[in-house]
């Protein structure tokens, strides 16, 4: 478990680095790849309380982002980790839980500015 521990922090840590470091319209791409990866996992049944049909799912499509180039794989990674924590039997998933919604504050408050 410890290598997924590690790995899962690596990876919030890039999605962090990538929001911070995007402009207004990558954070809206970003969101909006978030908030369709949340209505896909919502369709998907998790396997006995496991969540890993989603995760991979959310996986799968981040991807094929990222092979493109495209930011809004941070979105849909942003997702997949917040399903893994949400199973609650990782060490430490609160705080992922809590690190993720201070970047999707990030992205909300960036929409906000558009109007």
């Amino acid at each position: 478990m410890n290598n997924e521990i590690e790995s899962l922090s690596k990876t919030l840590a890039w999605a962090a680095d990538a929001v911070l470091q995007s402009g207004l319209e990558d954070r809206q791409r970003i969101a909006l790849a978030y908030q369709e990866a949340q209505e896909v996992v919502a369709g998907i049944p998790k396997d006995n309380g496991d969540a890993r049909p989603r995760i991979v799912a959310s996986f799968a499509r981040s991807d094929a982002c990222r092979a493109a180039e495209d930011i809004a794989c941070v979105g849909r990674i942003l997702t997949a980790l917040q399903e893994r924590a949400e199973e609650e039997n990782l060490p430490g998933w609160p705080t992922v839980l809590d690190t993720i919604g201070e970047i999707l504050d990030l992205l909300q408050l960036s929409e906000a500015t558009v109007h």
